[in-house]
């Protein structure tokens, strides 16, 4: 009997039906991600009024403050625990389900990161709103593409709508969304992702700023855009945000490996270390709890060099100690203060020794953002259009586009890795508990495109040495959908279908990446 495989392909004609439920996921996520980014707003005012009323007081308030941040630390040990998914960012555990590393529990997913972020956030950690806000929205469009996805494939197109919702939502940026989705979850282009996550991020959007309003997350007193004949500035500036990047990357992944060779604390323990950073913190240099809203007033021309610095160093060495302990919460906040405070104090001293007009000041603050996101995350597009988004402003996009591409240079110069893949390879590897374990007989289609220059691309079908297990069931080229034969050849920018076994889908995709990349 011949295989049919029409009933499983034909995507292009879905589209519609898809995009049509990205638009309910986006609006979906977005009451979520609004309700989370309220309630850790809450959370953060309650940290510092909790650290303002302590301060100084009597030693029985702050005997009470450490034992209940020591309870806090240690609930959250044990909750993420009980939901291992939860910890950290939550980014590439959304990688790791879409590329099938993981299964996911969406509902439990949900609560525990909702809940188990704002109560870190109380506590006042060095931790972001963005990772969770992505991971709340795919666990969101998980639940209703369990129930209304017609396809494996398609309830994973939905969580990816949902994710860039997620960060739509979190920092009004739906394109930066769209641009996260494709360059850093997928890393590759496609119509069917880009129309699906533009829909569901958009609807995210509004609903974000129907609640907090159209104004931009930063707001800084930009007067003009840094002219042509102070370039020359951004080549050291772009080299400083790479090196700084490339070590941010190496401290964050060594304090995780730290925490595991402390013998004597338990995995569940490790969150109450940070806990109690924040506890001193807050009583002695309360500015660095939380993403960094309060470092904000810092980057001035009026701020002493010297404590710039230090907030910087400290707000560093509290981010590490907060997010390698493991505890739900994201990075992208606190690491674009840093890159901020980074850039204020290069705008200092070029400002002061190399003749730049003071106005010019916040240009340097805005550009690092971006810089310094490039050298970590290496997804350059994505921090350019983001900052763009948050600022407002698009009279920097050349200077940021300099910067980025300097910073992220320089950080590949030096070997190191982007840091949501970095930390998905540990994952994958020391967390076997999370791998899925399926019925073999249960399938899943996805689509992977071919790269110039990779060992598939001009080859026929019959010649490539196809993964075992793996059926290629289409291949869509230049807008067209077709079943290919024996000596169909493989094009450059051709989009395969494959079919394969869910319990191996990530094994699959890996060794296919092997053939369609150079």
């Amino acid at each position: 009997m011949k295989n049919n495989y029409k009933g499983i392909i034909n995507t292009d004609r879905k589209l519609f039906f898809t995009v049509g439920k990205s638009l309910f996921v986006g609006v979906l996520v977005g009451v979520v991600v609004v309700a989370y980014r309220w309630l850790l707003g809450e959370a953060e005012s309650l940290s510092f009024a909790m650290y303002g009323t302590i301060r100084g007081g009597a030693a029985p308030a702050v005997f009470c403050l450490f034992a209940g941040l020591a309870a806090a630390g240690a609930f959250i040990g044990l909750l993420v625990r009980r939901c291992p998914l939860i910890s950290g960012s939550g980014i590439p555990q959304v990688k790791g389900i879409l590329l099938g590393y993981f299964q996911n529990s969406w509902l439990a997913t949900l609560l525990a990161k909702f809940f188990g972020g704002a109560l870190c956030i109380v506590a006042g950690l060095s931790l972001g709103r963005e990772g969770p806000s992505i991971q709340l929205g795919a666990c969101v469009a998980d639940g209703f593409a369990q129930r209304y996805g017609a396809t494996r494939m398609e309830r994973k197109l939905l969580m990816a709508s949902g994710a860039s919702a997620g960060l739509a939502a979190a920092f009004n940026a739906p394109l930066a969304g769209v641009v996260f989705t494709l360059e850093e979850v997928f890393k590759y282009f496609s119509p069917a992702i880009l129309l699906s996550a533009m829909t569901a991020s958009v609807a995210a959007d509004f609903v974000s700023k129907y609640v907090f309003g159209m104004a931009p997350i930063f707001q800084f007193p930009v007067e003009g855009a840094l002219p042509l004949t102070a370039y020359w500035c951004l080549l050291p500036l772009g080299i400083l945000l790479g090196l700084s990047g490339a070590l941010y990357n190496r401290v964050l992944l060594g304090t995780q490996s730290a925490y595991k060779r402390v013998s004597f604390l338990p995995d569940w323990a490790r969150p109450i270390v940070p806990f109690a950073c924040a506890g001193v913190l807050g009583l002695c240099f309360p500015m660095v709890l939380g993403g960094g809203h309060a470092m904000l007033s810092l980057f001035t021309l009026d701020t002493a060099a010297g404590l710039l610095l230090a907030a910087l160093a400290v707000k560093f060495l509290f981010s590490m100690v907060s997010f390698g302990s493991g505890a739900p919460g994201g990075i992208f906040f606190p690491l674009l203060v840093m890159g901020a405070a980074v850039g204020a104090w290069f705008g200092q001293l070029a400002v002061t020794y190399a003749g730049i007009d003071p106005v010019l000041f916040y240009n340097f603050v805005i550009i690092s953002m971006a810089g310094f996101f490039a050298a970590i995350v290496r997804a350059p597009i994505t921090g350019i259009v983001l900052i763009v988004e948050m600022t407002g402003s698009f009279s920097h996009m050349l200077s940021l586009t300099v910067v980025s591409l300097i910073a992220y240079l320089t950080a590949d110069l030096v070997s190191s890795q982007p840091i949501y893949d970095s930390l998905l390879a540990r994952q994958v590897k020391g967390n076997r508990r999370l791998h899925i374990e399926e019925d073999t007989d249960k399938k899943i289609t996805f689509e992977i495109i071919v790269q110039l220059g990779s060992p598939a691309a001009g080859k026929k079908v019959s010649e490539v040495a196809w993964p075992s297990q793996c059926l290629l069931i289409a291949v869509k080229r230049g807008g067209r959908e077709f079943i290919p034969k024996g000596r169909t050849v493989i094009l450059p920018g051709d989009y395969l279908i494959c079919l394969s076994p869910l319990s191996i889908e990530a094994e699959i995709r890996k060794k296919l990446r092997q053939l369609v990349t150079p």
